[in-house]
């Protein structure tokens, strides 16, 4: 991996998420209601920019299941991920109280991620298409 990945400028985090996954793209909405400092970009993974950052990182590119953070040059996955950003939204809000998690260890915490995001589709459903950001989004997600 190159110290800079691509389309983002140093210093720079995305969250790379399933566009067509329901339970997903609730999450990008979290995301983008909840960091009012604006510290994380979003890009799918079935995005150019996905693609791209995903090679960049060395992950399978045709078939991802799981949410990606890509932080100072730095790749964290399933539950670390979600985990990290979850601690960097500002306020009191009750998601701090999930910090006990990483207590558990990963491989646990990942088992119980990985459960959920394999059966996404079925639990949550699906979009037939990525859906595109709102034009209220501008700035939120890495564009072709």
């Amino acid at each position: 991996m190159t110290d800079v990945p691509p389309g983002l400028c140093a210093g720079e985090s995305v969250v790379l998420f399933d566009g067509v996954c329901k339970l997903c793209n609730g999450w990008a909405k979290f995301l983008i209601r909840h960091d009012a400092h604006r510290r994380f970009r979003l890009a799918s993974v079935q995005s150019a920019q996905g693609q791209a950052l995903l090679l960049w990182a060395g992950l399978p590119t045709e078939r991802f299941d799981s949410m990606a953070l890509i932080e100072d040059g730095r790749l964290l996955l399933r539950s670390d991920a979600v985990l990290h950003i979850l601690a960097q939204l500002p306020g009191p809000w009750p998601w701090r109280a999930l910090a006990w998690l990483r207590l558990i260890p990963r491989s646990v915490r990942d088992w119980c991620y990985d459960r959920i995001a394999l059966n996404r589709y079925r639990l949550f459903g699906r979009h037939a298409v990525c859906l595109l950001p709102a034009a209220d989004h501008a700035g939120r997600f890495l564009h072709d």
